[in-house]
């Protein structure tokens, strides 16, 4: 499929124009929206904390356009790759940003509180997630921006619906704002354990605004609070290009992955 500037796919028609963006110094090739919800670095952070190995599955929980579940796809091949979206327009961007890159995505349209029951049939090894971040506030006059970024599911009904989808064993993992960190340790302590989080600096010395969650369910390992993994240089930006540390680079761009998890035995 052709990713041209302004190319359309059937079924998004209203998200409005579209650009391909390129994730992963050019390994995901993302159609978006030209306004409306737009990913950025947090699908990618997300995708890289995931320790999936080959022939595992993979559900993402609000796929939107497929960012975190390509990026995932581009690390690590051989991977069923499944998603649900509520949206129907960016349903079908992923749809066609999966075919584009060619992978294979198993995709159910429904909404996270009441999933299709062919997708409560399933379990999968690894279930991810980066639920929208606000609960309060005005809303957006973009619809599938306000969708993406505002509630209309709490955050305890995406993670009871991330660990009833996990199968014995697997693995929950998620991005979101450290100030819901309470929320979420409290929606997992009891069915996971094995917690792990990974904070997330703008730069060094200042508190992290985001965190990555990592959980097991039906396991009691000691939670974990991890070193924060600070993405920019300096106390601030200065100049054209980007100001990464190397570590943010080599995630960002180079495909690396974020060792959340101890050493499998």
């Amino acid at each position: 499929m052709d990713l041209s500037l302004g190319a359309s796919v059937p079924g998004a028609e209203a998200l409005g124009a579209l650009r391909e963006d390129r994730l992963l110094g050019g390994r995901v090739r993302l159609l978006q929206p030209l306004s409306g919800y737009r990913a950025a670095t947090d699908p990618v952070l997300l995708a890289a904390a995931v320790p999936a190995r080959d022939g595992e599955s993979v559900l993402e929980l609000g796929i939107g356009a497929g960012a975190a579940a390509l990026c995932l796809a581009a690390r690590v091949p051989g991977l069923a790759l499944a998603g649900l979206e509520l949206q129907p327009p960016y349903a079908s961007l992923a749809r066609a940003n999966a075919a584009a890159n060619g992978v294979s995505l198993a995709l159910w349209e429904g909404d996270v509180a009441a999933p299709p029951a062919a997708l409560r049939a399933r379990r999968f090894d690894h279930v991810i997630l980066n639920p929208p971040y606000h609960a309060h506030g005005p809303a957006s006059p973009k619809p599938g921006r306000d969708l993406a970024h505002r509630e209309a599911a709490s955050l305890g009904v995406w993670l009871a619906a991330a660990i009833a989808r996990t199968r014995p064993r697997g693995r929950v993992t998620l991005i979101h704002r450290a100030e819901r960190l309470p929320e979420i340790l409290t929606a997992l302590s009891g069915p996971a354990g094995d917690i792990a989080v990974l904070p997330l600096a703008a730069r060094a010395g200042r508190p992290a605004k985001r965190v990555i969650v990592s959980a097991r369910t039906q396991v009691a390992t000691p939670f974990r609070l991890l070193a924060p993994l600070v993405l920019h240089e300096g106390p601030a930006h200065s100049g054209d290009g980007d100001d990464f540390t190397d570590a943010a680079r080599a995630i960002l761009r180079d495909a690396a992955p974020i060792a959340l998890e101890e050493p499998r035995q």
